[in-house]
């Protein structure tokens, strides 16, 4: 006896596949929507450097000091400024005056300046974005940096001759000790993997299997729930096909249709975003594993669903908490550690972990072994699993 009919199982895929063809809209929606969300993705997630934050500038001091440091500062790009009086009230309501930031040069600043002991810039920061908060306080620091190097160099340089004189008598530590405190101390950084640091390249995996499990869930969520609604399930069951053979039939047409979508995907990141794929035939098994995975999620849905309506509802509860809690867009590491523990639960997870092992890290199979074990162990277990409540149906 067959394990499996080849013949069966095929006129199951056929006629499923005659249903993705005759429902225009869902067709419609599977062919536009991935590449508009990858678009619509990636411009989201995109960062590069912050440029035109609109700022208030407010100079108390009025001097031709101050009026030094906000030329060196309006130069900067990471600023939109627009200038306030020293009448402006309340610098710190940056609602009222439409900006995301405000920087006030306290009166006397020059003085103090003189005096050795400075005053300090008063910053107003919105911090509800804090990657716009980081970029804005990060902006005014470096200026400040360029306009405190000046000030030293012209310091340095209206030094009474007497002083270098004394300097050259001390000994040669000494002075480059002198000259070593008064310079900036730097660290020679090296960026592995990330070279670039794109956040594009890390967010890759999250918007392939954003997009994927999106679809195939809730596609393959409606698939038996519709046969059960319109009363073809019962006949199909009553046939000799094999349980096996309808669970492999529905979700084959379903398979095809995700690869070809991978596929638009990838080409429309690689052509839009820049973004290089290596080690293809590893991201090909690893696309494979969580396609099954995600298919067989859905198909489970479907398979206890009675209704498509339930099948929707069940499958939007399922991918809501996956997206936030999976590490698609933020490193999982920051995530507390009991959340952590059942966001090894999510398939996403796993993909998006063995995804930028192997795309980004160029890791070795032994890397990433584990999440294609528990990808394909996801797999089988929710195919089983549709097929033992399909065989509840029948009885």
């Amino acid at each position: 006896m067959k394990w499996l009919s080849f013949e069966a199982t095929a006129s199951v895929a056929y006629k499923e596949f005659l249903h993705i063809l005759r429902d225009r809209r869902v067709l419609l929606l599977v062919l536009t929507l991935p590449p508009l969300f990858t678009l619509l993705f990636g411009h989201a997630f995109e960062t590069s450097e912050l440029t035109g934050i609109k700022s208030l500038l407010i100079d108390n001091d009025n001097t031709p000091r101050s009026q030094e440091f906000v030329d060196i500062i309006w130069k900067n790009k990471t600023f939109d400024w627009q200038r306030g009086s020293p009448d402006t009230k309340n610098p710190s309501d940056l609602l009222s005056h439409g900006v995301q930031a405000s920087l006030v040069i306290p009166a006397g600043w020059n003085e103090s300046l003189e005096n050795g002991d400075p005053k300090p810039l008063l910053l107003y920061l919105d911090n509800g974005d804090i990657n716009t908060a980081s970029a804005v306080e990060g902006g005014v620091r470096e200026s400040l940096g360029d306009f405190q190097l000046k000030q030293r160099d012209r310091m340095i340089e209206t030094l009474p001759e007497e002083v270098f004189e004394l300097g050259k008598q001390l000994p040669v530590q000494i002075r480059k000790r002198f000259v070593s405190m008064m310079e900036m101390w730097s660290v020679d950084r090296k960026l592995l993997y990330n070279p670039k640091s794109r956040v594009i390249d890390f967010v890759v995996p999250g918007i392939i299997g954003l997009i994927l499990q999106l679809l195939t869930v809730t596609l393959m969520a409606c698939t038996i729930a519709r046969e059960r609604e319109s009363g073809t399930l019962y006949q199909l069951m009553v046939t000799s096909l094999r349980r096996r053979e309808i669970v492999i039939g529905k979700m084959l047409p379903y398979l095809v249709v995700s690869i070809f979508l991978v596929l638009v995907i990838m080409l429309v990141t690689r052509w839009h975003f820049g973004v290089a794929f290596y080690q293809l035939p590893a991201l090909a098994v690893v696309c494979l594993l969580f396609l099954l995975c995600s298919l067989g999620l859905g198909l489970l849905i479907s398979a206890f669903s009675r209704t498509q309506t339930q099948a929707i509802q069940f499958s939007v509860f399922f991918l809501l908490p996956v997206f936030v809690l999976s590490g698609a867009f933020a490193p999982l590491e920051q995530l507390p550690k009991a959340i952590q523990y059942v966001s090894e639960l999510f398939p996403l997870t796993h993909f998006c972990r063995a995804f930028r092992l192997v795309n980004m890290y160029h890791a070795g199979p032994q890397f990433y072994a584990g999440d294609l074990v528990v990808l394909l162990a996801g797999a089988l277990i929710t195919f089983l699993g549709a097929a033992f409540l399909l065989k509840r149906i029948e009885q």
